[in-house]
């Protein structure tokens, strides 16, 4: 997929179709976690920290992720592209190998007319834009789709492949980082033409017997690696940089359990139970450590895994440690669920310390039914909302008192907006996905 987070918040927000857009964290430790491809003109770039891509594009709309919106939309094209081919190996949420049998031995213009037709159908089903290489073997085929962004194809016939891999950049080939780079650069080889050239002794010598000869038979396009499905992640975990070192123990705890909570969503949907909980912390010198506890059975009950969370929080940072990062974890993963017969723990005497400090507050949205006085919610910019007249909408700008509302999806087109009083009982926030329209 084309710069797919950002395409995405695009097409949900027609407002800013035509715009510069960051997706990522807003404080000053935010990265970027995508960029339009209007962005990029400006130099900025995926992973780059948020404070540098924002001045080297002033003018971006900086929104915040919506990992739940992304996945859905993803789930949708992996429809697409599994009725299309026998064959698919899903690297990540936006990206995938295929290799459909009525294509083996295909004349070129067989392959291109099938990369036309699939990407015409992601486009219209979902609304976002593909680009397709392909080629003799997975990493020629990558190459290829990368050249042919934004919203492109390229077919790379077996004559035309030599060539086009002897003139790019060694960093093209797959397993080529800066410090390999480094070492070719160092003796003159700057392409991976160059580096095909070279004799498997000399290969040998300066990478290692199994690292170089594998990237040396990339090189000269030799490429064996099938196309198969991926096993199940043995984890999944949720992680948060602070924009500002946290040492209040009770601050941290609250942090520790939004974390789990992030973490269990992604158990829940993927439809499986965990039995070890693990919480890691990294101090204001990098240093990192993780702690763990595993329960008597696998279980996807929120309140044993942030029990588990709690309990294990002041282990990994002692109070008053200055923390930076923390994260949580779940893995020992099952399919089936088992109830132990004496329960999962929660917060028993271990989690004593913990009891403390001040409670996790109850966020607005979720407050109990029924309370007299409920706290103005913190909109930020870029979140979904709900107002019971105009629909759904999203957060332009919020401050002094107010905050600004620009009501849209996905289908309605740009919309108008909107001012109200931060506290304003019409507006609620909103489910993500129904900016899909």
């Amino acid at each position: 997929m084309d710069a797919f987070f950002a395409s995405v918040e695009q097409f949900t927000r027609p407002t800013v179709r035509d715009r510069a857009v960051l997706v990522g964290g807003l404080g000053p430790r935010g990265t970027v976690a995508g960029a339009s491809y209007q962005a990029r003109e400006y130099g900025a770039r995926s992973a780059m920290p948020m404070s540098e891509a924002r001045r080297r594009c002033p003018v971006a709309v900086i929104l915040p992720p919506r990992f739940r919106l992304y996945q859905a939309v993803s789930r949708q094209i992996f429809e697409i592209v599994r009725a299309a081919s026998q064959h698919v190996e899903q690297v990540s949420i936006d990206e995938a190998f295929l290799e459909p049998e009525e294509l083996t031995g295909a004349p070129t213009e067989v392959v291109r007319d099938f990369a036309s037709r699939l990407r015409a159908q992601v486009h219209h089903t979902v609304g976002v834009t593909a680009s397709i290489g392909a080629g003799s073997g997975k990493q020629l085929a990558k190459i290829a789709s990368g050249l042919a962004k934004p919203n492109g194809a390229l077919i790379v016939p077996p004559e035309q492949e030599g060539e086009l891999l002897a003139s790019l950049p060694v960093r093209k080939l797959w397993g080529i980082g800066p410090i390999t780079e480094s070492k070719l650069h160092r003796i003159g080889v700057r392409t991976i033409g160059e580096f095909a050239a070279l004799q498997p002794g000399d290969v040998i010598s300066l990478l290692g017997q199994a690292h170089g000869i594998e990237l040396h038979r990339l090189a000269q396009g030799v490429d064996e690696h099938p196309v198969a499905e991926r096993g199940e992640a043995k984890q999944v975990s949720a992680e948060t940089t602070f924009d500002t070192d946290i040492t209040d123990s009770g601050k941290l705890t609250s942090e520790v359990t939004g974390m789990a909570q992030a973490a269990h969503r992604r158990l829940v949907a993927s439809g499986r139970a965990a039995r070890t909980v693990t919480v890691k912390a990294r101090d204001s010198s990098f240093t990192t450590i993780s702690r763990a506890e595993t329960l008597p059975s696998a279980t996807s009950d929120f309140s044993a895994l942030a029990a588990a969370a709690r309990r294990l929080t002041p282990v990994a940072a002692p109070p008053g440690t200055p923390v930076r990062l923390v994260g949580v974890s779940y893995s020992g993963l099952a399919t089936a669920e088992q109830e132990s017969l004496f329960g999962n723990p929660a917060d028993e005497p271990a989690a004593d310390s913990l009891r403390s400090h001040a409670p996790v507050e109850t966020p607005p949205a979720m407050a109990a039914p029924g309370t007299e006085e409920m706290p103005a919610p913190a909109w930020r910019a870029g979140d979904d909302i709900h107002h019971p007249e105009w629909g759904h909408g999203w957060v332009q700008g919020a401050g002094i008192g107010r905050v600004t509302v620009r009501f849209e999806t996905a289908r309605t087109g740009s919309g108008p907006t909107r001012t109200f009083t931060i506290g304003d009982p019409a507006l609620s926030p909103a489910d993500p996905l129904a900016s899909l329209g």
